[in-house]
């Protein structure tokens, strides 16, 4: 069964961890200075995420184009934050597939480790 029970739960579970690593001035200082539109295309349940030098959106947005696309279920995302499965080892796996450069999003990575430890109390409070 998978951990997002549907779309717009995704949305408020998974957009709003992101919404509030977007708040953390590491975070978006990382994003703006990679300068780096990501496209999240999630399955299981279907969303799209973007996260990007001006923010976090969700759905189709026709004026954004990603730099790099990431396509992947709801439940890798989790996995993911959970340190479960690292980046490289997803996309060695195919468990994560992308399009573009991915070497911007590997810039990443060290913004992300503060994220690590604010995601498992995120959760808690959507009792997940």
């Amino acid at each position: 069964m998978a951990i997002f029970k549907s779309t717009e739960n995704l949305y408020e579970v998974l957009g709003g961890f992101w919404k509030k690593l977007y708040e953390q001035d590491d975070f978006n200082k990382g994003v703006k200075l990679a300068d780096v539109q990501i496209k999240f295309e999630i399955s299981d349940p279907s969303a799209i995420i973007w996260v990007g030098p001006d923010g976090i959106e969700f759905g189709d947005q026709p004026n954004l184009k990603a730099d790099v696309t990431m396509q992947l279920a709801g439940d890798v995302c989790h996995a993911f934050w959970k340190k479960e499965l690292s980046l490289p080892v997803a996309l060695a796996k195919r468990k994560i597939k992308s399009k573009g450069n991915i070497a911007k999003v590997m810039k990443l990575l060290p913004v992300l480790k503060p994220a690590y430890e604010l995601y498992p109390e995120y959760m808690k409070k959507y009792g997940i």
